[in-house]
C-alpha cells in the first residue's frame, strides 16, 4: 500500500472513530436523570419542576422513581399531579430542623421525598414527572435532587453524585437546579419571569424553558448528525480512492 493510500486510510478511520466517540458521549449524557428548567431565581414562587427520567436499559423497564428533596434549603408548597399513565406518587414530608418563616406563617414541615410507582418506562423511552412548588429557597446557589431509578430486573441506579465545580461530570450525577440572583423588580418568579406574588399564572415560563431545552436538544442532535454524515462521507471517499488506485495498479 502506497504512502498516500495509507494516509487516506488512516484519516478515514480516525474520523469515523471520532464520530462514533461523539455519538457515544451524547448517548451517555442523554441517559442521565435531569430537572427542567435547570435554573430558577432564588425565592421563586408558583412554578413547576419537571424530572425527566430516561430508560438506559435494553431489556428492563423502569418501574420506580424516587426523588429526594433537600431539607436544609426546603422547597415549600410541593404538589404533584393526579395519577397518569399508571404512575402514582407517594409524597413524604419531614419536620425541618430550622423552621422557615413566610408571609403566611412559619413552616415546620416540608416534602423530603416523592416516590412514583405503578407505571413503566420501556427501553428507549423516557417519562416526565412534574412537581409544582409554592416557593423555592431564597438562599444558596443550587438544589440537588438525589434520585433512585429502579428497573424491573431489580437493578437500582443511584443518581446521587454531586458535580464538582471545574471537575469532570460524575458517572451518576444527581439532577441539579441552579438558583440565580433575583433581578430588579423580581417578586419571586423565575429568571424568565415565571411567577410573582401578585397571583398571576406562573406555569408558562417552565413551558418556555422546556421549549428552549427541546430546541437545544434538536440543535445538538442535528450537529451530531452532521458530524456523522461528514465523517462517513470522508471515510467513503477515502475507501473509494483506495479501490480506484488499486484497480489501476498504482
Amino acid at each position: 500500500m502506497s504512502t498516500a493510500r495509507t494516509a487516506l486510510f488512516r484519516a478515514g478511520a480516525v474520523t469515523a472513530l471520532a464520530a462514533a466517540g461523539v455519538l457515544a458521549a451524547a448517548g451517555a449524557a442523554s441517559a442521565h436523570v435531569t430537572v427542567h428548567p435547570d435554573s430558577y431565581a432564588k425565592g421563586a414562587t408558583d412554578g413547576v419542576l419537571t424530572f425527566r427520567v430516561p430508560n438506559e436499559e435494553d431489556t428492563a423497564r423502569t418501574t420506580k422513581v424516587q426523588v429526594f428533596l433537600p431539607t436544609d434549603h426546603p422547597v415549600l408548597g410541593v404538589l404533584v399531579p393526579p395519577p397518569r399513565d399508571g404512575w402514582t406518587a407517594k409524597v413524604t414530608s419531614t419536620k425541618l430542623k430550622t423552621p422557615v418563616k413566610t408571609d403566611d406563617g412559619t413552616i415546620t414541615d416540608a416534602v423530603s421525598e416523592i416516590t412514583w410507582t405503578g407505571g413503566k418506562i420501556g427501553p428507549g423511552q423516557y417519562e416526565d414527572f412534574d412537581v409544582a412548588f409554592g416557593q423555592l429557597p431564597d438562599s444558596g446557589d443550587q438544589l440537588v435532587f438525589k434520585t433512585l431509578q429502579t428497573y424491573s430486573d431489580g437493578r437500582t441506579v443511584r443518581w446521587i453524585e454531586q458535580p464538582q465545580s471545574g471537575g469532570d461530570e460524575p458517572e451518576n450525577p444527581a439532577p441539579v437546579l441552579k438558583l440565580t440572583a433575583k433581578t430588579a423588580g423580581d417578586d419571586g418568579g423565575d429568571a424568565g419571569g415565571a411567577g410573582d406574588s401578585s397571583g398571576a399564572p406562573a406555569s408558562k415560563a417552565p413551558a418556555a424553558s422546556a421549549s428552549s431545552d427541546s430546541s437545544d436538544s434538536t440543535a445538538r442532535a442535528l450537529g451530531i448528525a452532521g458530524l456523522v454524515v461528514g465523517a462517513l462521507g470522508l471515510a467513503a471517499a477515502a475507501f473509494a480512492l483506495l479501490r480506484g488506485r488499486s484497480g489501476t495498479g498504482s
